[in-house]
């Protein structure tokens, strides 16, 4: 008894040691995000709906529902150390398969955009399994990659080929939808995951000749819809497509540039006001940031992610386990990849793939995988010295 009595306050200062373990710089990055894309979607929001007669807080109100979630479900990944996790990965990933599986049934998934990967909700709200996928299939070939049965500390081309099928199968279900921008965000991941893991350099060369051979061959197959083909064409030739892909393009780069050093003010922006960007709360939120807040504000989103991923890159660098340092790294890949494409779409620097800024966008299945990510580097960061 007494023996029990003495292992309790340790057993407790370990747990409340966890939470002191966080990273406060990677908390404030992050926190400080979640404000500003929640004044952002607002401001892109609300004159218009106000000025049809609309609830202007519409968007604000089910932006600040998400992110609330998306905190609980951040806070349940720390909960449970994340070695202990490993037990749980296959149920992680067979849930992530079965969410991309049951979106393809007919009538059952909605399609926007000409894309099948939302299932409704009651209470108008949407779930995109894909987005939840990304973290599957991290902590999927995480685990496999990081298992050692031999004396090598680099893994088999056994160990690869099973890492890859637990990415192939929901990648292939997601490219039926299709939705090619979280393809080549998972892409990154994987190519990343697997060339921290030791692997050869064959395998990772290999996989980004894959993965070009394998865009063309589904653009040339008619995988890729037409709207996705269009958004290509007015990357490539803004006048392609004028009332279309290439207006969009168009109106972005005249919100960006409309803003100046020090933007129009928050909630004052012309072209916001005027809705001239459509889906301006998602995919293009950036663009509020632009007009708004101006090249200094913008500056400022660009360095808070800058921030996150040197916090990131630090967390998995210190993790001795090789399941951490792995997670961590397809954490940072996705992250790093989907701010670039975002950010680089809205200035014409990369095509439009549908894709939105994390922590930022409006947008509840990615505000839960962002926040969940989040949590999984902050997991690792707490426990890193256990």
């Amino acid at each position: 008894m007494s023996y029990l009595l003495n292992r309790s306050p340790y057993r407790k200062a370990r747990r409340s040691s966890a939470f002191a373990g966080f990273d406060p710089i990677l908390t404030g990055a992050v926190s400080i995000l979640l404000v500003l894309g929640t004044l952002l979607v607002y401001a892109a929001t609300r004159n218009w709906y106000a000025a049809n007669g609309l609830d202007p807080q519409y968007y604000l109100k089910r932006h600040v529902i998400n992110i609330a979630i998306g905190v609980m479900l951040a806070w349940g990944t720390t909960v449970i150390d994340y070695r202990l996790l490993r037990a749980y990965t296959p149920i992680v990933w067979g849930l992530g398969v079965l969410g991309l599986g049951f979106v393809l049934i007919p009538g059952l998934g909605d399609s926007v955009n000409g894309a099948q990967a939302w299932i409704p909700l009651p209470g108008g709200f949407q779930i995109q399994p894909a987005e939840l996928a990304k973290i599957s299939i991290i902590v999927g070939m995480s685990m496999i990659l990081s298992e050692r049965s031999h004396d090598s500390d680099e893994p088999t081309s056994q160990d690869v080929l099973r890492a890859l099928v637990v990415a192939a199968i929901p990648v292939l279900l997601i490219l039926l939808q299709p939705d090619m921008g979280t393809v080549f965000i998972i892409s990154a991941s994987v190519v990343a995951i697997i060339a921290v893991s030791g692997a050869s350099t064959k395998w990772v060369a290999g996989l980004l000749i894959l993965a070009v051979a394998g865009g063309i061959v589904a653009t040339k197959a008619g995988i890729i819809s037409d709207y996705q083909v269009k958004r290509l064409q007015s990357f490539v030739d803004p006048n392609a497509d004028t009332q279309g892909a290439g207006y969009q393009l168009r109106q972005a780069r005249i919100t960006v540039g409309s803003g100046g050093f020090l933007g129009t003010g928050l909630f004052d922006g012309p072209q916001t006001n005027g809705r001239f960007v459509p889906e301006q709360q998602t995919d293009f939120i950036f663009t509020v940031a632009g007009e708004e807040l101006g090249f200094l504000g913008s500056g400022l989103i660009v360095l808070l992610y800058i921030i996150i991923l040197m916090r990131a890159f630090g967390i998995a660098r210190r993790s001795s386990e090789p399941y951490g340092r792995l997670v961590c790294t397809g954490v940072i890949a996705w992250f790093a990849f989907q701010t670039f494409e975002n950010i680089g779409m809205t200035l014409g620097m990369m095509p439009m793939t549908g894709v939105p800024l994390p922590f930022v966008s409006y947008g509840g299945s990615s505000m839960f995988a962002n926040l969940i990510g989040f949590g999984l580097l902050q997991n690792v960061h707490a426990r890193h010295r256990g």
